[in-house]
């Protein structure tokens, strides 16, 4: 199984340190799992212009082409202006339509307030869904006072971000059951 995680931000750290946790937990877990970041302030990556993800180079090849082979994505997003960041925006605009078909996603969000707890529901979710993403429906929504010198001390979090890890493999093993069964009802 490919377990690929973004932190969808090219600033700040919390995201990263948030994602940091759920792929080590994953890691222990679940130990045959092939696991990659992407940490997206770590890329050089070009604004879509509307080509196939494959005619492009360097970073945003690499980028897209890992996002395309995994079997699951925990997508890890700070909110800014009430939104997803715009460089996790962009991969979404990179990736063709059917991107997220027979994949399981799963989410992180990370923000300073509890306004915008909803983001989640009222943007993050449609484009996935839009993508033919498998969402894992309970996501991981983590405050500014869930930190405290750059580590996670709350710990229903910890919890949450624990179960949220447990419910993407248990969807992906589902996904698979179910799609193995309906190719077994053909001949060919």
């Amino acid at each position: 199984m490919k377990i690929v995680g973004i932190s969808g931000s090219n600033v700040g750290n919390k995201t990263r340190i948030a994602m940091d946790y759920t792929l080590n937990k994953a890691r222990e877990e679940y130990p045959d799992a092939e696991i990659t970041l992407l940490d997206l302030a770590e890329y050089d990556m070009v604004f879509s212009d509307g080509r196939n993800y494959w005619d492009y180079d360097g970073d945003t090849k690499y980028v897209t082409e890992t996002i395309m082979g995994a079997d699951a994505i925990i997508i890890g997003t700070p909110v800014f202006q009430a939104s997803i960041a715009a460089t996790l925006k962009n991969i979404f605009d990179l990736l063709p339509v059917n991107a997220f078909r027979d994949k399981v996603v799963s989410i992180l969000i990370t923000a300073g307030t509890p306004k915008h707890y909803l983001m989640a529901e009222q943007q993050l979710k449609p484009i996935l869904s839009y993508m033919k993403a498998h969402i894992v429906p309970t996501y991981v929504f983590i405050e500014e006072k869930d930190f405290y010198r750059n580590e996670i001390v709350n710990d229903d979090i910890l919890f949450r971000i624990e179960r949220l890890v447990e419910d993407t493999v248990l969807l992906v093993d589902a996904y698979v059951k179910i799609r193995e069964a309906k190719d077994a009802q053909y001949d060919f």
